[in-house]
């Protein structure tokens, strides 16, 4: 698709000028970007560039970059409503650099814009890698009964490889404040539920407050990934299955690995239950392993030992209910429109219902 296709791609509405800009990019736009795609590949420019839409709407906005012969990704951040602090375009070209060349898979990046005179916002370009996005439970279904342990195993090493990085030895001892990371975590996601929140979802402010006066002492300090899930993972079949890369890094920080540990488990088993139009379960597909099984590899692997696993895991609920209380914000406000959006504010009441139990039972033990 061209960037001038009439094809249907994801509207939002411009929070501040009342505007309609679209997801498309103008011919005026694909030249500029044709120009700094050049100044970036001196060796070999593409010529006559392509731009299609790949998804967006929920998160960033994602193209598929062609000349041709080669394909490349650009992530920008989305239209319309965000959060502050989020959707940092630098901040994933900036981790993904670092991490070239480790045990962690990422993408080739290719360069960083941050002039928004040239598509309107800031964004960056990596390779396209090849291989699945298991994003459906039909997706997982299809994998092979005997290659999807083998899969969840090399997605569970993946954290664990991060979370051995040195960050001084790749350039990332300044990406983030360690110190105090889990109570700034919490505050910060409480103001960002401060931002979304426009209705009354019972016992939200007080899931909370509650949290807060529970944060546990840190194990460690390692480089985080912030929103490691298997559909935010390109993964090849075969027989060894691997990850090829991971993506989507831009919440990574300098900070608690088993708070990562934890948001993991919550996208492999601890939405169970709940309709989730998001992604699906990994866990309940026949033939895929439950989350236990792979914290046992990842604390024989990495070396760290989890420990108030039912308060990590409440937290990482709590912040993907105040993610998906955004989402709702902006849909209902006409802000955003896409499958699925109508059923994600349901989501938040169980979500919060199901962080307060994990705090129970963190209080409990």
């Amino acid at each position: 698709m061209s960037a001038t296709s009439s094809a249907p791609v994801v509207r939002e509405t411009d929070d501040d000028t009342g505007t309609s800009p679209t997801a498309e990019l103008s011919p005026a736009q694909v030249q500029a970007l044709t120009d700094r795609m050049a100044r970036w590949l001196p060796a070999d420019p593409p010529q006559h560039l392509q731009v299609s839409l790949l998804s967006g709407g929920r998160s960033n906005l994602t193209y598929v970059l062609t000349d041709g012969d080669r394909e490349w990704i650009l992530r920008r951040p989305p239209l319309g409503h965000v959060l502050a602090t989020a959707h940092d375009m630098g901040r994933e070209y900036r981790v993904m650099s670092a991490l070239a060349g480790t045990d962690v898979p990422v993408p080739t990046t290719t360069g960083f814009c941050d002039d928004p005179g040239v598509i309107g916002a800031s964004f960056y370009v990596m390779d396209r890698v090849q291989g699945s996005v298991l994003r459906t439970a039909q997706d997982m279904a299809a994998v092979p009964v005997h290659q999807a342990p083998a899969l969840a195993t090399a997605f569970v090493d993946s954290l664990a490889a991060l979370h051995a990085i040195d960050p001084a030895g790749v350039g990332l001892d300044t990406f983030g404040r360690p110190e105090g990371y889990l109570q700034r975590q919490v505050r910060r996601w409480g103001t960002q539920l401060q931002s979304s929140l426009h209705r009354d979802v019972e016992g939200f402010a007080e899931f909370g407050a509650a949290l807060t006066g529970a944060v546990p002492a840190s194990p460690r300090s390692t480089v985080v990934h912030g929103d490691h899930r298997l559909d935010n993972a390109v993964v090849t079949l075969g027989a060894q299955p691997r990850v090829a890369a991971l993506l989507d890094w831009e919440m990574s920080t300098l900070g608690d690995p088993l708070a990562d540990l934890a948001l993991s488990w919550l996208y492999w088993e601890g939405w169970a239950g709940i309709d989730n139009p998001i992604a699906a379960t990994p866990a309940e597909v026949p033939g895929w392993p439950d989350f236990d099984t792979l914290t046992e590899r990842y604390t024989t692997i990495s070396g760290i030992q989890p420990h108030r696993t039912a308060w990590y895991r409440a937290f990482a609920v709590y912040k993907f209910a105040v993610i998906c209380e955004g989402i709702h914000h902006r849909y209902t406000s006409g802000h955003t429109s896409g499958e699925g959006f109508d059923r994600i504010g349901a989501m938040v009441p169980e979500l919060v219902d199901r962080g307060r139990d994990l705090l129970t039972a963190d209080q409990e033990d």
